[in-house]
Formats: C-alpha cells, sequence, structure tokens
C-alpha cells in the first residue's frame, strides 16, 4: 500500500478576503440607516472630502434624512450612488 500524501496551501488574504465579504454580506442584510461617521469608516475618505465630492451629489443627497441635526441616509441605495459616483473618476 502507498502512503498518500497531501498538501494544502493556504492563502491567509484570501480567506480574510473571504471572511470579510461574508460579513459585509451579513451586516447589510441588517442595516438600514447609516450616518456620516459610518460613511467614513466604510469609505476611508475624509469627512470634508465626503462632504465635497460624494454627499453634495445629487444621487446621494436623495437618499439623505435629516433630524434635527443629525443627517442620515438608507444605507444598500447609499452604497450603490457612492460606487456609481467613485466609477466616474
Amino acid at each position: 500500500m502507498i502512503p498518500a500524501q497531501v498538501q494544502v496551501n493556504i492563502d491567509e488574504n484570501e480567506i480574510k478576503n473571504y471572511i470579510q465579504r461574508q460579513l459585509d454580506e451579513c451586516i447589510r442584510e441588517t442595516i438600514l440607516f447609516i450616518d456620516v461617521e459610518g460613511l467614513i469608516r466604510i469609505t476611508n475618505f475624509s469627512k470634508r472630502f465626503l462632504e465635497d465630492a460624494v454627499l453634495s451629489d445629487p444621487r446621494v443627497k436623495m437618499h439623505q434624512r435629516q433630524k434635527s441635526r443629525k443627517r442620515f441616509w438608507f444605507y444598500e441605495p447609499t452604497i450603490e450612488a457612492i460606487k456609481e459616483i467613485v466609477n466616474e473618476w
């Protein structure tokens, strides 16, 4: 009998990316709104750049809601609008 030998190469970065994509998918299903701080966190844009280049765009503004001074956006359509804006750059 010939002994079997199995070798598995694991790409840690690919595993991390896969897990992150799965987590993002789960999170998307539960988030209804996002605020400026959340957008800063997920886009890695500065607040000023986000305000000037993204939040002032009509495709994003249409999803904005405001209560007193607090602004927030519907998550899914805002993320899609941001992707469109960034793809135009």
